[in-house]
């Protein structure tokens, strides 16, 4: 069901959360073997949807009444296992709910349980899991996407009718994509990331995973908004919803020369030939721009990501909280804990990003990866003065198979390179299904200048309506 349906029929009294919880219990309970898209459920999950009961009959106003709703396991929750799907965080317990919980509960919403990501949040197929990967309910054979495939997939596979996930470098987005769902990322502040675990600090945002554009803009209304608990939060008010039903007519989107000069895929370009056909039909304009950094955006993005990574993951140490194995000294320790607790793509980012902040590289390779993001951000504005949105592929191909590009680092990270350069600037972005190559599901992704993300839901629910819906759909399982 989608969460729409859900919140009316439970404020109606035809149903109740407990009932709905139920009914999506034992979903999970005949496909997460197959899927596996949670790490763990909430087992307070049906008082969780009782304690909403209550509100309700006490006369609450609430805009998810009753809604399940799955989280990344990198966002904190009070009371349940909170472990990045690393070795390093098992069996850490919040004391608190990050502000989007927080946002969540009070309006009804009763938490499904985490789901399954790459190892804190490094990945781009949800394979680096100290749990195991997550499988694309598309095709069982292929991933997911990353770092937020568990929350993809279950919002596919109709697990779970909305999610949260989080964005590095497209880890919203590009699941999205992978799973026939829309993703929204928003532009930078616009969500608290208070309780989020970081990664890197200056891309992490919170974003939103839902199966029809209605669904995305009641979430992302939720849990956006200023939060004086995040020095980084805008001061600005959710109207996400308020942006549906706008008029596109006379708005002009920007295809991005560079991102489609070549590789990708027929399924995609076929995508985006008919997304430019239908939304002709609506009154958009297109024209091409160029944004001529784009080509550096992912050797600059993995360069920011790492070194940021070094810099938060030093916390885990073997002292304070997670994963201690006990050597003779204090080095001894942390060296045996993070060894350990960190799987390969940890390491391998830990010991990258160590490098370029080092004495003798840091100008070489952080400094230029600097400069690089600020040419990227004027070459965005200079396309945001041609373009009111601009357009892209999501990812250059569907899913690929479990496994492929696992011995390949370089090829995993090539996975994000329609993504990157949106974290890198800070702007807000959107997945939307447009189309399938063969059986799996295509994405094309949406940029907005920053501060305009409404625009984004207006364009997006636009083509959901004229092709009455044909590309975002349950996945067939």
């Amino acid at each position: 069901m989608l969460a729409q349906e859900i919140a009316e029929l439970v404020r109606s009294g035809q149903t109740t959360p407990s009932e709905v919880l139920n009914a999506y219990l034992a979903r999970i309970e005949r496909l997460e073997p197959q899927l596996r898209a949670f790490i763990r459920l909430n087992p307070r999950a049906l008082e969780e949807a009782r304690q909403v009961e209550g509100r309700l009959g006490a006369g609450e106003v609430l805009p998810l009444a009753g809604v399940p709703v799955a989280l990344k396991d990198n966002i904190c929750t009070r009371g349940l296992e909170t472990t990045c799907a690393s070795r390093v965080l098992a069996s850490f317990v919040p004391p608190y709910d990050a502000t989007v919980v927080e946002r969540l509960r009070q309006a009804g919403a009763v938490v499904l349980g985490k789901t399954n990501m790459d190892e804190f949040a490094m990945g781009s197929s949800t394979e680096y899991s100290a749990f195991g990967p997550t499988r694309n309910p598309w095709d069982p054979e292929r991933v997911p996407g990353g770092t937020s495939g568990g929350s993809a997939a279950a919002v596919a596979a109709d697990l779970a009718p909305v999610a949260l996930g989080t964005d590095t470098g497209g880890s919203v987005r590009q699941p999205a994509a992978f799973c026939g769902v829309y993703g929204f990322k928003p532009t930078y502040g616009r969500i608290s990331r208070y309780g989020v675990v970081a990664t890197a600090s200056s891309l992490d945002q919170v974003g939103t995973l839902a199966r029809t554009v209605a669904d995305l803009a009641l979430l992302t209304d939720v849990v956006s908004g200023p939060d004086p608990r995040d020095s980084t939060s805008l001061e600005a008010e959710p109207r996400f919803a308020q942006a549906l039903g706008a008029s596109v007519r006379g708005l002009t989107v920007g295809l991005v020369r560079e991102a489609l000069a070549e590789g990708n895929s027929p399924g995609v370009l076929e995508a985006l030939e008919r997304f430019r056909a239908v939304m002709e039909g609506r009154g958009v304009r297109f024209v091409e721009v160029s944004v001529p950094t784009l080509r550096y955006a992912l050797a600059a993005y993995y360069i920011v990501n790492t070194a940021e990574i070094s810099s938060n993951l030093a916390r885990y140490d073997g002292t304070l909280y997670g994963l201690r194995v006990p050597g003779e000294d204090s080095v001894a320790t942390m060296m045996r804990s993070r060894e350990k607790g960190f799987g390969p793509e940890a390491r391998r980012r830990i010991l990258m990003g160590t490098f370029v902040l080092s004495a003798g590289y840091y100008a070489a390779y952080y400094g230029r990866a600097l400069r690089a993001r600020a040419r990227l951000k004027m070459d965005m504005e200079a396309a945001f003065s041609q373009a009111d949105l601009l357009l892209t592929p999501t990812s250059p191909t569907p899913a690929f198979r479990l496994g492929e590009k696992t011995g390949d680092p370089l090829a995993m990270y090539l996975a994000d390179v329609d993504t990157v350069a949106v974290n890198l600037v800070g702007l807000p972005a959107m997945s939307l299904p447009a189309g399938f190559e063969g059986h799996l599901p295509v994405g094309l992704q949406l940029v907005a200048p920053p501060m305009q993300d409404e625009m984004l839901f207006s364009l997006a629910q636009a083509f959901e309506e004229a092709t009455e819906r044909q590309f975002a759909r349950q996945a067939p399982l």
